[in-house]
């Protein structure tokens, strides 16, 4: 069985808290941005591009049969890109209602990436969130 949203949570909390400063963070996050699969160039298009975003971001959306969405996402920047790994540990392979109910600045807060992000990067997470959660109201809405 898969495994919840708030386990997820949990799961990166820890890892974070393993590492310590900041500099190990960004690191991280950075690694985790490198896992990323990448987008075909078909799916680097205006209508994935996420607005908001100091950087290149693209997100695509992908209703799964068994109900729930199934995100990937790309950026030209490192950091992006490993924050954008973040966002869909946490939302891809969910139900809308879950991605929904989710207090995804609580879960921002707990790892404490409120504080470390520079104003222009933590708008542009929040502009991903945005775009997630847009995209499964209409899913929930189909």
């Amino acid at each position: 069985m898969a495994s919840s949203i708030d386990q997820d949570l949990e799961d990166l909390a820890a890892e974070f808290d393993l590492l310590g400063d900041w500099e190990e963070r960004y690191k991280y996050v950075i690694e985790l941005g490198r896992e990323l699969a990448p987008l075909t160039d078909a799916e680097r298009s205006d209508p994935n591009k996420v607005r908001g975003c100091a950087s290149q971001v693209w997100l695509v959306t992908e209703p799964q049969d068994d109900g729930t969405l199934r995100f990937r996402g790309d950026s030209d920047a490192h950091i992006v890109r490993g924050l954008i790994a973040i966002v869909l540990r946490l939302f891809s392979g969910r139900r809308p209602e879950d991605i929904l109910g989710f207090d995804t600045k609580a879960a921002f807060d707990q790892l404490g990436l409120t504080g470390a992000l520079s104003s222009q990067r933590s708008n542009g997470l929040a502009s991903m969130v945005a775009r997630i959660r847009r995209d499964a109201e209409l899913a929930r809405a189909a």
